[in-house]
């Protein structure tokens, strides 16, 4: 089952390729992490809306994507949720996983718990056996709704690609000021078993700084975080898409392998991604 090239925009800024997709469903594509997955986008379809702005969103940067029209309603992405999965079911073509993701932040939709508790509803009439999955920055966990929400789905997966709040600022780049990794992490132990971290690892430079959080500077923090959270599991991953900051670099297998092996002697179920 390949991509539904209908549902996704293909634009370039400055020479990237960014990638923003249909509002609200979209595919289904082929996660390296989590199979067959149906998207499910809370964003508006021609723009982007997050919390960060990574320089390696495959979605391009902020600025590039202002949207100019509204977040799908609850209605209209249940409508165009079950139509998608009505098609699916009499194809016989399933989804393994039913995931939020997108143009941007998933939770920042004013109603993100109720279109949860709608997907999870469709998900049982029609493949009961998918997973629903978010994969979130998780920004927003602090907010007791978002929090509930997310206890609703089999796959929480929040993002925590470092400790170091240098780091955060020059490649997370939240649009906050208040954001405090440590504050975030704190929300992520209240999840333990029920939440998956999720973590990009790469290399490069950008705006004159090096950019490579493999090495133990970066690492060894990290692995205390994730120690202290106690995730269901870790995916550790590395660029697979064109970036909009062009000056980066994958990770290399053997870095990914290492990092994976400190999680595994820590008793921590790991997922690598190269």
């Amino acid at each position: 089952m390949g991509t539904n090239t209908n549902s996704i925009k293909i634009r370039i800024f400055a020479g990237a390729m960014t990638v923003l997709y249909s509002s609200p469903i979209f595919g289904p594509v082929h996660s390296r992490r989590l199979g067959i997955s149906l998207g499910i986008n809370l964003m508006p379809h021609d723009g982007k809306n997050c919390t960060f702005d990574c320089i390696y969103c495959e979605c391009g940067f902020n600025h590039d994507h202002v949207p100019h029209t509204p977040r799908p309603t609850p209605h209209e992405v249940h409508e165009a949720l079950q139509s998608q999965l009505e098609r699916m079911r009499s194809e016989g073509t399933p989804p393994d996983v039913l995931t939020f993701a997108g143009n941007g932040e998933p939770t920042l939709h004013p109603q993100f718990a109720e279109i949860v508790a709608d997907v999870v509803e469709l998900r049982n009439r029609f493949f009961p056996q998918a997973k629903v999955s978010v994969l979130s920055n998780a920004t927003q966990i602090t907010r007791p709704e978002v929090f509930d929400a997310l206890l609703m789905v089999d796959n929480n997966i929040l993002k925590l690609d470092t400790v170091s709040p240098r780091y955060i600022q020059r490649v997370d780049r939240p649009t906050s000021n208040t954001y405090d990794v440590e504050k975030i992490i704190g929300a992520m132990c209240r999840f333990g078993q029920r939440c998956i971290i999720q973590t990009m690892f790469m290399q490069g430079t950008y705006d004159g700084h090096d950019i490579d959080n493999t090495t133990d500077e970066y690492v060894m923090p990290w692995l205390d975080a994730v120690r202290h959270i106690n995730p269901r599991e870790v995916m550790i991953y590395t660029i697979d898409r064109e970036t909009p900051a062009t000056t980066l670099r994958k990770a290399t297998h053997q870095q990914l392998d290492r990092i994976a092996t400190l999680l595994t002697q820590n008793n921590i179920s790991c997922q690598v991604s190269y």
